[in-house]
């Protein structure tokens, strides 16, 4: 990392965006997304605050990628088949309380991204007395599975991914 160029992988990668979106390679374009690889992580690194994360495993990240994917797909299937064919007096809409044992913050909105993805699920708030998770589930069955599935597909390798054994004692 240096001065000009602080996040060189991103950088990068918002270079070959502009490419891909333009499909093209001609010098103005690649002139162009350099500018703007450049640029943006130099204007937005004020708006990280605590600094940018750091991946400590990134095979448990793509996997929770891999995992997540699928279940948004499953989700989309499952909700549509409620709307469609369900009886709306039998839906069960309802909120629950997760507790959560991470603290990290961008593990935290890594989930908070993840849940809001998933058709059928919304992120409320995180309680901060208690430090649990009000969550909005549009056709709740059963709330110790999600508390479960929550906590053991989502949580556990975010803390894997994010947190350090000074965050929170022991990430597993």
């Amino acid at each position: 990392m240096t001065r000009w160029l602080p996040h060189p992988v991103a950088s990068l990668a918002l270079c070959a965006l502009w490419m891909l979106l333009n499909q093209a390679l001609d010098p103005a374009n690649v002139l162009f997304g350099a500018a703007l690889g450049i640029a943006v992580p130099l204007l937005t690194r004020r708006l990280q605050p605590l600094g940018y994360p750091r991946l400590r495993r990134p095979a448990v990240f793509l996997k929770l990628m891999a995992m997540a994917t699928v279940e948004i797909v499953r989700s989309c299937f499952g909700v549509c088949r409620v709307i469609l064919f369900k009886d709306y007096a039998r839906v069960n809409s309802q909120f629950i309380r997760v507790p959560l044992a991470m603290r990290d913050p961008y593990g935290l909105a890594m989930l908070s991204c993840l849940i809001n993805m998933t058709p059928g699920t919304v992120w409320v708030e995180i309680l901060p007395e208690r430090y649990e998770l009000a969550l909005h589930v549009f056709d709740l069955h059963d709330e110790a599975w999600w508390i479960d599935t929550i906590r053991t597909r989502y949580e556990r390798p975010l803390m894997l991914i994010f947190e350090t054994e000074n965050d929170h004692g022991n990430p597993a």
